[in-house]
């Protein structure tokens, strides 16, 4: 599982050329949702909220989407999905450049994301990241991000070969080009243990408390949230219903994930839904919340690795509103 990163010229031709073309449903009862990448358990409680009838009964007909080359944000952005799964990151830049996604709900609370290598690497902290091959996805913030970690431990990151593996799947590449690669470890590392390749994982949130941003959420468009507010609270409703359901049966959240895309290696899915059981809502009061502090911790560290050019209002760019508030 990786992250995707589009240039925010992408997104703006996006939404140019979706206010030429066909809009998202202007139908009360008719959502469409944009994933980030292939369904996975980040996911899971949408395809719960599906197979358990949770949209049904809030009249929803909901149509969930693989993204485009130009991501959920510029579908969403430009009104051609009325939601899409996003990172904080990438909401972070797209509002900094007057695009109007805004997130309405955080899908895990704490980010499980970090930098992952074979054990017999010998990478146990950023120091022994010098001399080694990186590989990532071509996106400005992985050099911030690995500066910043590298910067604690008194070493520079320009020792480190960056390589763009693109779509690349981590085993193959730790194996031919690379000796280490940012991963979500709810999935990617716990894959790794499943094939008796267990990795070495500094986690993001080791090192700075303003890394540990919300990652993935939940977004939408201000368009939507001015205009069709009562859709928004009735998704969220059900789709907080669905991840409730998750974290209270894991085995079967992940059977509904299986059934719906037959395709996922059902092991892995069990594993990763059962990890992922505490962490959907770990420290929360309820699923989905966000915390102001959160969205401005991390817009602060992006500003001094200097990756914002334009103003970041942090309470527009997020909400809780629409979120079913009952604690957890």
């Amino acid at each position: 599982m990786k992250r995707k990163f589009f240039s925010v010229i992408t997104i703006a031709s996006a939404i140019l050329v979706g206010a030429c073309g066909n809009q998202a449903s202007q139908e009360d009862n008719k959502v469409t949702v944009v994933l980030d990448w292939t369904p996975n358990t980040n996911h899971t409680g949408l395809y719960v909220a599906e197979a358990e009838g949770y949209f049904e009964q809030q009249g929803l007909e909901v149509d969930i989407m693989l993204p485009g080359e130009a991501g959920a944000e510029a579908l969403v952005a430009s009104g051609k999905a009325d939601f899409g799964i996003s990172y904080q990151e990438n909401v972070t830049l797209s509002r900094t450049e007057d695009i109007p996604v805004v997130s309405v709900a955080a899908i895990i609370q704490h980010n499980t994301s970090g930098f992952a290598s074979p054990v017999d690497k010998n990478i146990t902290s950023p120091k022994d990241f010098e001399g080694k091959r990186y590989g990532g996805f071509g996106a400005p913030v992985e050099e911030a991000v690995l500066g910043a970690v590298m910067k604690q431990d008194g070493v520079d990151v320009s020792k480190v070969e960056n390589i763009n593996i693109g779509n690349a799947d981590y085993f193959t590449a730790v194996k031919r080009d690379i000796d280490f690669s940012w991963i979500f470890y709810g999935w990617t590392g716990i894959e790794a243990e499943l094939r008796g390749e267990p990795v070495n994982m500094l986690y993001l949130t080791d090192f700075s408390d303003n890394l540990d941003y919300y990652t993935p959420v939940i977004i939408t468009s201000e368009d939507k949230v001015k205009e069709e507010p009562e859709q928004i609270e009735k998704f969220l409703s059900a789709t907080a219903a669905g991840y409730n359901f998750a974290m209270e049966n894991p085995e079967d959240a992940a059977q509904h994930l299986i059934d719906a895309v037959p395709d996922l290696n059902e092991e892995l899915v069990k594993a990763s839904q059962k990890w992922l059981a505490n962490e959907y809502a770990r420290d929360a009061e309820y699923w989905g919340q966000q915390k102001e502090t959160v969205w401005t911790n991390y817009a602060n560290w992006m500003k001094e690795n200097e990756l914002l050019t334009g103003e970041f209002i942090a309470e527009e760019a997020f909400t809780n509103d629409f979120l079913p508030k009952e604690a957890q």
